[in-house]
């Protein structure tokens, strides 16, 4: 292992089940310290990528390595904490339990295991409940729990595998601001995710794989711009309004509504805010909300996926 390596390095990764191709050749890296996110849709081949990278399972071509080492050695499994998409801690024993457990697995000294459980679990929100059995945990507590197993051996590179799928807010809110702090402090962490908008938010690049195929990689501002989007108007009304209404005001070209929120896409917003305002005073409608929105990460990654 040299200091120059990146913390994952995939070259030519190729994988099938039966006469389907999971991957398709994609090559990467991921450098050390870096926040790091695939997306990709149902199918796309996220998974696959995590499991052979974390050594679950083989790939049929090409090579991948954590930190120099192939992946799936025991110097690479050491060198990763994982938590995957769908998993339990053990229910039966307790959340301190299970990190005593995890610990011992990993060869981390009684003392140093203790200490480090200790501060995971207060970081958290667990450390009240760490002697209750993990059978009687929520859901986002299992979640919590999860990470710090992963943690317990302060691995270098962390892998998550959709970590707040299906979580409250709350617990969605603990466990991302948890993920900022660690990779402050040095450590590569690798994120699949379907929340666009949690990719957007956390990751200093992103890669998009569609049909097993890298189809982009780059910053997540990057490949905003990348796109063709055109520019669009976001406003909401304390009145109900008519779409076809808006529709028809000097440079919409189209509208789109969400919830309360009318999306007005056009190739000159600033002149289209000057035309709600009118409307609005016109109509006698009060505006609640009036923003101009550059293209999404969303519009980048359908752009992309949608190439394929």
């Amino acid at each position: 292992m040299s200091p120059n390596d990146p913390a994952i390095r995939v070259e030519a990764l190729t994988k099938y089940y039966g006469q389907l191709r999971a991957l398709d050749g994609i090559s990467f890296e991921v450098q050390r310290g870096e926040f790091f996110g695939l997306l990709g849709p149902n199918g796309a081949g996220k998974t696959t990528t995590v499991r052979i990278l974390t050594g679950v399972i083989r790939a049929d071509g090409g090579e991948a390595f954590i930190l120099g080492h192939e992946a799936g050695s025991l110097p690479a499994k050491q060198a990763a904490g994982v938590v995957p998409e769908v998993a339990n801690p053990y229910l039966d024993l307790s959340g301190w339990d299970n990190l005593m457990l995890m610990a011992e697995l990993y060869g981390v000294p009684r003392r140093v295991a203790q200490g480090r459980a200790a501060q995971l679990l207060k970081q958290v929100g667990l450390l009240e409940r760490k002697d209750d059995p993990a059978r009687g945990y929520s859901k986002g507590m299992k979640q919590r729990l999860l990470l710090c197993l992963a943690l317990i051996s302060d691995p270098e590179v962390l892998f998550l595998d959709e970590p707040t799928s299906g979580l409250d807010v709350q617990s969605a809110r603990l466990i991302k601001d948890l993920l900022r702090r660690l990779n402050a402090q040095g450590k590569t962490i690798f994120l699949t995710t379907h929340n666009l908008e949690e990719a957007n938010q956390l990751c200093d690049r992103v890669a998009i794989i569609d049909r097993g195929r890298l189809v982009a990689l780059d910053a997540p501002q990057r490949l905003r711009l990348a796109t063709q989007h055109r520019p669009s108007v976001e406003v909401s009304f304390a009145d109900r309004v008519n779409p076809e209404a808006l529709a028809e005001l000097p440079g919409v070209e189209g509208v789109e509504q969400s919830g309360d929120k009318y999306r007005l896409y056009t190739s000159d917003p600033g002149e289209l805010v000057v035309s709600l305002v009118n409307y609005s005073c016109r109509q006698g409608y009060k505006i609640i909300s009036l923003n101009t929105l550059a293209p999404s990460l969303e519009d980048a990654f359908l752009a992309f996926t949608e190439r394929t």
